[in-house]
């Protein structure tokens, strides 16, 4: 819960305050609460981002890590915003932030529920066509590793995945890779 939600609601920021001080409460972010009798959070650097940053998509790294396509861990929650939009400011958890262009910042989105708080995140096959598109961000390993991964799944959908190449414009960079897979 928020803060200016539980000021709607009738409770009075010092009870607020109150609650947290004494361990009723405990603080996921600035600003936001939970009890603290409930199970701990599973994810709760991707919940909180979900909820301080509504318009973000979890990408690269972060997707990378959600969808079990990588061995890396990421150190950051790698949103992806729209180009022109406000960076948010978020202390904690450390944030990294791509931006997309509009057609691919729209493309791919799937909504997943964790904890309880919906969370965007991009499907496995844009996500490793991201990793394409940033490789030089990233490392052209971090891309490769993710594509063998993605091969390996249930999942795997080569229409798919060179669709979201065409859109990331990594479509002939890619497929080399993917038939040296097939």
């Amino acid at each position: 819960m928020a803060t200016k939600e539980a000021i709607e609601s009738g409770i009075h920021r010092r009870t607020l305050y109150a609650m947290r001080d004494t361990g009723i409460l405990e603080t996921i972010s600035r600003g936001r609460y939970r009890l603290a009798e409930l199970p701990p959070l599973s994810n709760p650097d991707l919940t909180t981002v979900a909820l301080r940053v509504p318009r973000g998509v979890i990408c690269l790294l972060s997707a990378l890590s959600f969808h079990e396509l990588t061995t890396q861990v990421p150190h950051e929650v790698y949103i992806a915003l729209p180009r022109g939009s406000e960076e948010p400011r978020i202390d904690s958890p450390p944030v990294r932030i791509f931006k997309f262009s509009e057609r691919a910042f729209a493309e791919g989105i799937k909504t997943h529920e964790v904890d309880g708080i919906p969370v965007k995140v991009y499907s496995p096959a844009k996500t490793v066509a991201d990793c394409f598109k940033f490789r030089n961000k990233l490392g052209m390993d971090v891309a490769m590793e993710a594509l063998r991964l993605y091969r390996k799944t249930s999942s795997f959908d080569i229409g798919e995945l060179m669709h979201f190449a065409k859109i990331c414009r990594v479509e002939n960079v890619m497929r080399p890779y993917v038939e040296a897979l097939l």
